[in-house]
């Protein structure tokens, strides 16, 4: 049986979340994984998480000349596609007036205060946010072209998704972070390692504090799962239709 010192850290990062991060996908999709069409929702879904990204991308560029550089992997900063995608929702001047809800604010001093205590400690929001970005993007932008066919539109459009959308090969993306990452962890010390680890499951702890701030989602998945039945039995009762009428 393997020790854990065999074990790659990120699948020890990704070992002790997984309680948490099953929860926290399923808060996520249950709030904006069906409610994505909805532009107000998806957008208070953007707004709350781009004040973290831009954090952290604010983190990297501060931090450049240490380990945490390795992690900022080309092509997978966020923070212009969260801020295009928020024009287009909310209007060219959505940050006049704007101020982030409390769950952000609380989410932003926790970062404040590990990046004062030891800036090594942003690496496990870094790493799961970003991998999270990266795998759950595609599969809500799949959902998205979904919802577009189910609701019988003649186009394809993935505005106000740019989030969503990467440059180049995501596999490859998160392939190089994974590595950094496990060969940044062979750098640290136990307790840093530990300390990380802890805090990896404060990520989806603090995720789940701002998606749970979201207003309305409740009311906008029912009203698309209903729409979804009924998209679902139209399909039906055509197909019915056509298989009967051709074959007497």
């Amino acid at each position: 049986m393997a020790s854990e010192v065999e074990i790659p850290f990120t699948k020890q990062m990704r070992s002790v979340t997984r309680d948490i991060h099953n929860v926290s996908d399923a808060l996520i999709n249950a709030k904006l994984g069906i409610a994505m069409s909805e532009g107000r929702v998806w957008a208070e879904g953007l707004l709350v998480f781009y004040e973290v990204f831009q954090y952290l991308e604010g983190a990297l560029d501060r931090h450049s000349h240490t380990l945490i550089g390795e992690l900022d992997i080309p092509g997978m900063r966020r923070t212009e596609a969260f801020e295009k995608d928020l024009a287009h929702y909310l209007g060219a001047k959505w940050k006049e007036g704007y101020a982030p809800r409390e769950s952000v604010c609380q989410y932003l001093e926790h970062l404040k205060k590990i990046e004062d205590e030891n800036p090594y400690f942003l690496m496990a929001y870094i790493y799961h946010l970003y991998m999270g970005l990266l795998s759950g993007g595609q599969i809500l932008r799949r959902k998205k072209t979904l919802l577009e066919k189910l609701k019988f539109s003649r186009k394809d459009s993935m505005e106000g998704m740019a989030v969503t959308e990467i440059t180049g090969s995501v596999s490859r993306i998160k392939g190089q972070m994974t590595e950094a990452m496990n060969l940044i962890a062979g750098e640290m010390d136990d307790d840093t390692k530990q300390r990380l680890l802890e805090e990896s499951k404060m990520v989806f702890i603090l995720n789940n504090r701002m998606v749970h701030s979201i207003e309305g989602a409740g009311a906008v998945v029912t009203v698309k799962l209903i729409k979804l039945g009924v998209y679902g039995a139209l399909t039906v009762l055509l197909f019915t239709y056509i298989k009967k009428f051709f074959t007497g």
